[in-house]
């Protein structure tokens, strides 16, 4: 928790608590279903909840707004923006049953009222959100195939409707059709050496009817 509270020190006491009980969970759920790397499990904090906020350094969502995250797996960085952002609504999308199962039992557990998980495939459903968040579940043109119908029309935050997409390396040529897309370099919020090349990548997706 010590690197989560370096980076995030305005938690309310129920966010603290809520973040606390995340390792207990994942280390009991994947002792059953598998859905962090072992040798990951015990650098949670930083590789996959750190990692998921880094989407809160680029922009903080807003109350009655809505997130689609997909491919979560085991709910990143879904579930640990849900605690961030207690009155925004997330919906989590995965096509792996067991993972979603993970999703939503963890959710309940943390006594999260604004997440909804399914077993869902992207592209397969018409609604609309404020942005869809994802850890690279694909490259960028893909992934702007499955979600472009998913943008809701009115933009209520400071960056235009679109997608904040966690990747890594050199994005060059995977983002070479998308000249509006931003990176956010993650090294700049985060001192940590496993951000050095990762990055939030920001691109405004037009309403499509």
């Amino acid at each position: 928790m010590e690197i989560l509270l370096k980076y995030f020190q305005n938690l309310t006491e129920e966010q603290h608590e809520q973040f606390t009980k995340l390792k207990e969970l994942y280390v009991e759920w994947n002792a059953k279903i598998n859905v962090i790397s072992r040798k990951d499990i015990d650098s949670l904090y930083e590789r996959h909840v750190l990692h998921s906020l880094g989407i809160a350094k680029v922009l903080e969502f807003k109350p009655n707004s809505s997130v689609l995250d997909v491919g979560t797996g085991g709910g990143f960085p879904g579930i640990p923006l849900a605690i961030l952002y207690p009155e925004t609504q997330f919906y989590l999308v995965d096509v792996i049953a067991k993972k979603i199962k993970v999703v939503n039992e963890v959710a309940t557990s943390l006594g999260l009222k604004n997440v909804k998980a399914e077993q869902k495939r992207a592209g397969t459903f018409d609604d609309r959100f404020d942005f869809i968040v994802s850890r690279a579940v694909t490259n960028m043109p893909d992934f702007v195939k499955w979600v472009r119908k998913n943008i809701a029309k009115k933009s209520i935050h400071e960056l235009q409707n679109g997608i904040l997409y966690l990747k890594g390396g050199d994005l060059t040529d995977e983002l070479s059709s998308f000249p509006k897309a931003v990176e956010h370099d993650l090294s700049n919020f985060f001192e940590e050496e496993f951000f050095e090349t990762k990055k939030v990548v920001y691109l405004p997706i037009k309403y499509k009817v």
